[in-house]
Formats: structure tokens, C-alpha cells, sequence
């Protein structure tokens, strides 16, 4: 999947550009689009109002931008999964990369998971094109381990369900996590053993621990 269109512009555009999204996954991850509203995002944001509608246009863009922009940084990693891999590698490193985005955008998920919630009404068609045409690829590079007897027989695509599952839970139920752990908020040392026991757990059942 190719990144959500950016116009060209200098340092300074792209810098108010990654402000506003960075505002924008924080509240629409507490007020969901509905309740969000573009003073409240140029407010977090610390910029005029204008300023969001000549980068963005309206909050319906911004809104599809911070999703599009989500979903590009999770399918990023995937491209270490290829047929010459190493299995255990490159699964370990895809589930490292997954559970750090989820350390370091928390409320970018928490949007993303909020849309799924509603319907997908603004990502249904990229999920059902360009997020499953990427898992057909992967999968396919899995049945060929899996075929090569270099790990053990799983369903790929449910393999894939597992670890977005797995990696997004810290994120999207970050208030259950801490509230089971007693924390006012995760720690580096929390995430640190989140993502050991969650590489160990998924490499377990892949026959690569």
C-alpha cells in the first residue's frame, strides 16, 4: 500500500502538517469523529483554525488521513515478510515493529479501532482492496514456509488476526492493561515484556520458539 497522498512543501508545511495529525489522533481518540471538531484539534494543536482547513480542507479529510496514515505505518513492517526470510526473524521483527507503534500511538490506534467499531464508513474500501490484497501476499509467503517445512502448519490469514490482536491490545485497551497491572500509565519496562511474551507466545505456536 503506497502512503496517503502529501503535498510538496518545505520543513516547516511538513512540520505543521505531522502537528495537526498528531492533535487529530488525540482527539479523535477521546471525542470519535463525531465529537471531535476542528477548533478542539487546532487547539490541541496550537495553531489557527485556518490553518487546518488550507492543510486538510475539512475534518472529514483529516479524519481519512490519520486512518490512512495508520494503517500505511502498520503495513509497513510487513514488507520483511518474503519468501528468503528467515521465519523466526522476520516474524519477530513484524511483531516488534507492530507492538512499538502501539507504545508510540497509542491514539492513533485507538481511532483506528474506533472505525473498524462504527462500520469502516471511511476505510471499508481499503480494507476490503488494498489491506487484503497485502494479507493474500503475506499469507502466500507463510504457505511457502509452512510448504517448506521451515515452521509448523498454521492458517496464515488467522495468524494475522492473532497479532493485530495481540499487539493492538496494549493500545486499545490500554485502560484494562493498567488497571490489571495497577498503573497510572505503561511503562518502557511494560512494553518491554509485553512484546517478549507476545514474540514468544506467537513464535510458540508457529513451531519457531
Amino acid at each position: 500500500m503506497s502512503a496517503a497522498p502529501r503535498p510538496a512543501g518545505g520543513p516547516i508545511r511538513q512540520a505543521n502538517r505531522e502537528r495537526i495529525l498528531g492533535a487529530a489522533e488525540a482527539v479523535f481518540a477521546r471525542a470519535g469523529f463525531n465529537g471531535a471538531t476542528m477548533a478542539a484539534i487546532a487547539d490541541a494543536a496550537g495553531l489557527p483554525k485556518a490553518n487546518l482547513h488550507y492543510y486538510f480542507g475539512s475534518k472529514h479529510a483529516l479524519y481519512r488521513e490519520v486512518l490512512a496514515s495508520t494503517l500505511h505505518e502498520w503495513l509497513v513492517p510487513m514488507d520483511g515478510l518474503v519468501p528468503d526470510a528467515d521465519p523466526r526473524d522476520a516474524l519477530e521483527r513484524y511483531l516488534r515493529a507492530k507492538l512499538a507503534l502501539s507504545a508510540a500511538r497509542p491514539d492513533a490506534s485507538r481511532v483506528f479501532a474506533n472505525e473498524l467499531l462504527h462500520g469502516a464508513p471511511v476505510l471499508g474500501d481499503m480494507l476490503r482492496t488494498e489491506l487484503r490484497s497485502m494479507v493474500r501476499r503475506k499469507a502466500a509467503v507463510i504457505e511457502g514456509w509452512i510448504a517448506a517445512g521451515r515452521m509448523a502448519p498454521v492458517d496464515p490469514v488467522h495468524l494475522f488476526f492473532t497479532m493485530w490482536a495481540a499487539t493492538q491490545t496494549y493500545a486499545d485497551f490500554d485502560v484494562q492493561v493498567r488497571a490489571v497491572l495497577g498503573r497510572s500509565r505503561l511503562t518502557a519496562r511494560d512494553h518491554e515484556r509485553a512484546a517478549d511474551h507476545v514474540v514468544s507466545l506467537i513464535l510458540r505456536g508457529c513451531g519457531l520458539g
